[in-house]
């Protein structure tokens, strides 16, 4: 068992807190707005609890279910908050078109947000490839990068947990290629494969 902190309460943590609890992990809401938070918390059940913004959260696991945009800042906000906690970036930095990355750069959300977490913070890519329809009704491979092999063991047990394939791609600049598949997924929903029920998954051949 896991215990979760989603900062965010749209439908990423709705789906992600459901799945957690399902799991058997514990899971802590919190939210800029803390009427929303306390709704998404009551709508969980489960015993899923609320925190004050910016205090230290209650899990081991810190999941930024937020706009690309906002989880740098909100990191930073935190600060040493954060210290000690495995912070997990689900986010997709997608341009207007999308059809490139909004940073433009080698880098990615997860490896900015490694620049402003405290000391002693652990921070994972993971889930960023996955529709949030297919994860809430599928069993999709979980893609996780970051250069602690603890926290991404950590991020792997509870991606168990929810009865999902947790696959390590190695450091948390490999994060900058998550988002580029991300973005593949893109591609796909409105071309070759033209609809949003699928994911980017790996089939292993033997013999």
């Amino acid at each position: 068992m896991s215990s979760i902190t989603l900062i965010g309460t749209g439908n990423m943590a709705r789906t992600i807190g459901t799945l957690a609890l399902a799991g058997g992990n514990t899971v802590e809401v919190m939210g800029r707005d803390q009427s929303k938070a306390d709704d998404l918390a009551k709508a969980l059940g489960g015993g899923a609890t609320t925190g004050k913004w910016g205090a230290v959260p209650a899990g081991d696991i810190v999941i930024t279910a937020l706009l690309y945009d906002g989880v740098v800042p909100v990191v930073a906000e935190y600060g040493d908050a954060l210290a000690g906690k495995v912070v997990v970036d689900i986010s997709n930095p997608f341009n207007a078109a999308f059809d490139g990355l909004a940073h433009g750069e080698e880098t990615s959300i997860a490896q900015e947000v490694a620049k402003v977490a405290p000391a002693g913070a652990s921070v994972v890519k993971a889930f960023n490839t996955i529709f949030r329809n297919v994860l809430d009704k599928g069993r999709p491979n979980v893609f996780i990068a970051g250069d602690s092999a603890r926290a991404k063991a950590g991020v792997g047990a509870f991606v168990e947990s929810l009865g999902l394939r947790p696959l390590d791609v190695g450091g948390l600049k490999m994060a900058h290629w998550l988002e580029g598949m991300g973005l593949v997924t893109m591609g796909l929903a409105g071309n070759g494969v033209g609809h949003w029920d699928f994911a980017l998954g790996v089939n292993e051949f033997t013999g």
